[in-house]
């Protein structure tokens, strides 16, 4: 199969790489487009109970957007003024009177848009937004609403931008010293170029017919080009190999995709399995995530095994051949100390790495507040003066909303029961229609706090002579966590189930695929464990420009273990194709190993060095949910290229011993079924040389 697909690229060099011109002109021309459709919208449950009690709400009494706006030393005229042309803007519903703060100078507005406008407001929200910055004051800050979600948008596009700036330079100057060429380094850069392009025409594709969101943009990017250096690093890697051994270029690509192309097919269907398992779960974001990665994933594969193979055949006369390796090199000597020490070293870094992720039993998820985004930022600046002038206002989720199909008259028991539940500070009742009402509820703490998680589902449980919805931040927060409680095993299911057919089909084995799951669950434990410890808890936070969050960002354990998982398992197909080479070629099981870990420990510790610094670039960008998702990413990256490869690897594996390829009888028939097992095409003879056409390889 690959040899065809390899094959007709060979053959047409020239056609496929303008097809994937094509491709990158579209995604940069058109996909770039996806910027004017991202959503700042996380964490919702499509049919949910809280987005049921919203919907009834909005369909008798629909609200539109809320601006907020915290004026300090103003003069009175001028903010008169500049109130009584706020209010008459069209799309302006209504201005509150200015609200005094007790300990400053400041005061607090707020301004309701129409219910139905375009963009929820946006252009109104500006218009206002302006206008009061003119007032004569101190300091004017307005956000909220529509206007916070264009900053989260704006904020995507600056940390991506920022990101590739960054980052770009250093992988360039990584690849050359890996490869010590401009033309071998430049292959996987351009292939991560591509990948990018993919992203941004796959992402527009999807916003088409779902939501994007803002942060699909940046870990999207991120995958897109540390896979496509992964692959191209390793593809490159193994044709520098096989030009040790033939000078004819085409047959040296043909076998570098037999090889390296065979693990790179494995290596992406495992990472495009482990990101598929998002579409379990019923939140349009990590659907969409899901989705779009196992796209972006497939379309990275794609460029390796067609647009690589055809510049090879183009330039690679002008790529050196590699220095026949040291048997006994670092990685060799690091393997034989392993494997005189298995239990010992097993236990040890195992220990280790369970100690890491201990914070995890600690985590806490939220929906999250302003203290996400960049104190430079208006909303950030706004929750800031807010919790200094105005404590009581500084509540980022709202009231637990409660629609009871009774009228107002009926619901007085309801109203007192609810007042007299722990966490619980004031219920105000607000008349709907004839038969239908709502109550508000005020939590005294916090609004996403368990006293306040515990509100709600005392009210759901209620046994009331009417129907009764339960919305609002708290409960579209019990929500979410009843889904991820719910369909969590489902995904892990997805996942580990397709994980294992694919290493099955990989390996021959039954074993190296447990091994493989058990020790890359242990790498991204430890490292949600740090990000717990950092983002939740605070230590060191301040070292990354945030704070101690008391929470993580609802969606950032899922995307960190999905894409974790997707890379580690990327890292061990890696390793567990050289092993299983030396296997077959008779080594024996120590053998294979060392000389395994020896042929791939210098590519795997490059290509995690390089994806290492693609996400460390979005350590460095604004959302602190990006920060804590860079972090554990390099962290599971790191641990898995250091500990997991070079120690549990060849302790586990020297303790099984020829236990590695044990096989049953009848799974070695399917095995042959199932198995993608090309090898290397025989070498060329000088007749069948002469009688090819000769243009593009001279």
């Amino acid at each position: 199969m690959l040899r065809h697909i390899t094959g007709f690229a060979v053959r047409h060099p020239l056609v496929t790489i303008l097809t994937w011109v094509v491709v990158l002109a579209a995604g940069f021309g058109i996909g770039i487009g996806v910027f004017d459709r991202l959503t700042a919208d996380v964490g919702t449950v499509p049919g949910s109970e809280a987005e049921r009690a919203e919907q009834s709400v909005d369909a008798v009494a629909p609200e539109g957007e809320t601006v907020t706006a915290v004026v300090s030393g103003a003069s009175a005229p001028s903010l008169e003024d500049g109130l009584a042309d706020v209010a008459a803007l069209p799309g302006i519903a209504s201005v509150s009177p200015p609200l005094p703060s007790q300990t400053s100078d400041a005061v607090l507005v707020e301004i309701a848009l129409s219910p139905g406008l375009e963009d929820d407001g946006e252009g109104e929200a500006a218009a206002a937004a302006e206008r009061l910055e003119s007032v004569d004051a101190t300091s004017v800050v307005v956000s909220g609403g529509p206007l916070s979600d264009v900053e989260f948008s704006e904020t995507a596009q600056e940390d991506v931008a920022r990101a590739e700036m960054l980052t770009m330079p250093v992988v360039l100057i990584l690849l050359l010293l890996v490869f010590g060429g401009i033309l071998a380094a430049g292959l996987p850069l351009l292939i991560a170029v591509v990948g990018v392009g993919a992203t941004f025409g796959t992402l527009f594709a999807f916003s088409q017919v779902t939501d994007v969101s803002v942060y699909s943009v940046q870990i999207t990017t991120m995958l897109a080009v540390g896979l496509a250096v992964d692959y191209a690093l390793l593809m490159v890697s193994r044709f520098r190999e096989e030009r040790r051994t033939t000078t004819d270029v085409r047959e040296a690509v043909l076998r570098t995709s037999a090889t390296a192309g065979r693990t790179v097919v494995f290596s992406g269907l495992t990472v495009a399995v482990a990101l598929a398992g998002l579409v379990v779960f019923n939140d349009p974001f990590l659907r969409s995530m899901g989705l779009a990665g196992s796209a972006v994933v497939l379309a990275d594969m794609a460029a390796a095994l067609t647009l690589l193979p055809a510049l090879l055949t183009m330039f690679g006369r002008r790529i050196s051949p590699s220095r026949e390796q040291n048997g006994d090199g670092v990685f060799a000597r690091v393997a034989r100390g392993v494997q005189r020490r298995p239990v010992l070293t097993l236990v040890t870094t195992a220990a280790a790495l369970v100690t890491l992720a201990a914070p995890v039993a600690d985590m806490h998820i939220s929906q999250g507040d302003p203290r996400m985004l960049p104190a430079s930022t208006d909303t950030r600046e706004l929750w800031d003066r807010l919790t200094a002038d105005f404590p009581e206002q500084a509540r980022w989720a709202g009231d637990i909303e409660i629609v009871a199909s009774a009228p107002a008259a009926s619901v007085e028991d309801l109203r007192a029961t609810v007042a007299d539940l722990p966490g619980i500070a004031s219920v105000e009742v607000v008349p709907l229609t004839d038969e239908l009402t709502g109550l508000a509820a005020t939590p005294s703490g916090d609004a996403e706090g368990d006293t306040a998680q515990d509100a709600v589902r005392s009210i759901r449980a209620l046994d009331l002579p009417y129907d009764v919805q339960v919305g609002g931040d708290t409960a579209t927060l019990v929500d979410y966590q009843a889904m991820l409680a719910d369909r969590l095993p489902w995904a892990i299911a997805l996942v580990a189930i397709g994980t294992l057919a694919l290493l099955f089909a990989f390996t021959g084995s039954i074993l190296l695929p447990v091994k493989a799951i058990l020790t890359n669950l242990l790498s991204i434990g430890a490292a949600l464990g740090v990000v717990v410890w950092v983002f939740q808890q605070g230590h060191l936070a301040g070292l990354l420009g945030t704070d101690g969050l008391g929470y993580l960002q609802l969606t950032v354990p899922i995307l960190v273990g999905a894409i974790a998982f997707g890379l580690s398992v990327d890292y061990e197909v890696f390793l567990l194709s050289r092993i299983r080479e030396r296997w077959l070629a008779g080594d024996g099981a120590s053998g294979s190993v060392v000389a395994g870990l020896q042929r791939t420990g210098g590519i795997v510790t490059a290509a995690a060095l390089i994806i290492g610094v693609v996400f460390a670039g979005f350590v460095f960008g604004g959302f602190a949910p990006i920060k804590a998702i860079g972090v554990g990413l390099v962290l599971a990256i790191a641990l898995d290229a250091v500990v997991v490869r070079m120690l549990l690897v060849p302790a586990t594996m020297t303790l099984l011993g020829r236990w590695n390829w044990w096989l049953p009888r009848p799974l070695r028939r399917v095995h042959e079924r199932i198995a993608l097992t090309e090898s290397a095409p025989e070498p060329e003879s000088a007749e069948a040389r002469m009688q090819r056409e000769p243009a593009l390889v001279r």
